[in-house]
C-alpha cells in the first residue's frame, strides 16, 4: 500500500474514533458559531457594516481553525502517547509520514466543518459578503496560515501529559485569540498591544485571510511571521518527536 493509501486508512479510523465522542466534534464546530451569534450579530453597528462584518466572520473562522488544531493535535497526541496502542502502531511497517498525514487529513476535515456554520450565519444574519472565488481563496489561505497552529499542537502533544496538555492548550488558545485580534478588532488595541499582536501567528493568519478576501495591502510582517513560526515550530516538533521516540522506544 502506498503512503497516501495508508494515510487515508488512518484518516478513516481517526475520524471514526473521534465520532464516538460526539461532543468533541460538536464543541469544535459549534463554539465559533455561538461566538458569532452572541458577540457579533447583536452588535448591529458591526453586523450591518459589510467590511466590519466580513472581518468578524474571518476572525472567528481563524479562531475555529486555531482551536481545532490545538485541541485535536495537542490532546490526541498526548493521549495516544499514554496508551499501549500507540507503541504497537510504531511496530507496524507503516511510515511516520502516513500517520502524520492521517492526523492532518482527519483534523483538517473537522476544521473545514467548523467553518461552515460560521460562514452560513455570517452570510444570513450579517452584511458580510465576498465573491465566491475570494471565499475559496480565503479557505486556501487559512489552510496555509493554520500550519503553525498544527505544529504548536504537535509540540504540546509530544512534550507533556494529557492532563497538562488540556490546561496548556486552553491558555495558548485564548491567549492567541485575544492577542491576535480574533475576539476584539486590533483597531481597538492600545498602540503597544497592537505592536505586540503582530508577533502572534493568530494575528498574522487573520491579516492574511482578510487580505485575500477583501484585498488591500499585505504588510511584510504577515508572511514573514507565518514563515518564521512555521520554521521554528517545525524544528521544535521534530526535536520533540525524536526525544519522545528516544525516551520510550530505546
Amino acid at each position: 500500500m502506498s503512503t497516501v493509501t495508508l494515510a487515508l486508512t488512518h484518516t478513516k479510523y481517526s475520524l471514526l474514533e473521534t465520532m464516538r465522542v460526539p461532543i468533541a466534534v460538536i464543541g469544535s464546530v459549534a463554539f465559533p458559531a455561538f461566538a458569532l451569534l452572541l458577540f457579533v450579530v447583536p452588535q448591529r453597528a458591526v453586523a450591518d457594516n459589510a467590511e466590519f462584518a466580513t472581518q468578524a466572520v474571518i476572525s472567528l473562522s481563524v479562531f475555529a481553525v486555531l482551536s481545532n488544531s490545538l485541541f485535536n493535535f495537542g490532546l490526541n497526541i498526548s493521549e495516544a502517547r499514554e496508551k499501549p496502542w500507540d507503541p504497537y502502531l510504531r511496530t507496524l511497517p507503516v511510515t511516520g509520514m502516513a500517520r502524520v498525514l492521517g492526523y492532518i487529513f482527519s483534523i483538517g476535515l473537522i476544521g473545514i466543518a467548523s467553518l461552515i456554520p460560521v460562514v452560513v450565519i455570517g452570510g444570513l444574519l450579517t452584511e458580510a459578503n465576498a465573491p465566491l472565488w475570494r471565499v475559496l481563496a480565503g479557505v486556501l489561505a487559512l489552510a496555509v496560515a493554520s500550519i503553525p497552529f498544527m505544529l504548536i499542537g504537535i509540540c504540546i502533544g509530544f512534550s507533556m501529559s494529557s492532563k497538562a496538555a488540556i490546561a496548556v492548550v486552553q491558555v495558548v488558545m485564548f491567549g492567541f485569540a485575544f492577542a491576535g485580534g480574533l475576539f476584539l478588532p486590533p483597531m481597538l488595541f492600545a498602540p503597544w498591544l497592537n505592536t505586540l499582536s503582530t508577533f502572534f501567528p493568530s494575528r498574522q493568519a487573520r491579516e492574511l485571510v482578510i487580505w485575500v478576501v477583501q484585498g488591500g495591502e499585505l504588510a511584510p510582517w504577515v508572511w514573514i511571521g507565518i514563515l518564521a513560526w512555521t520554521a521554528v515550530m517545525l524544528v521544535l516538533a521534530l526535536f520533540l518527536f525524536r526525544r519522545d521516540e528516544g525516551r520510550r522506544f530505546n
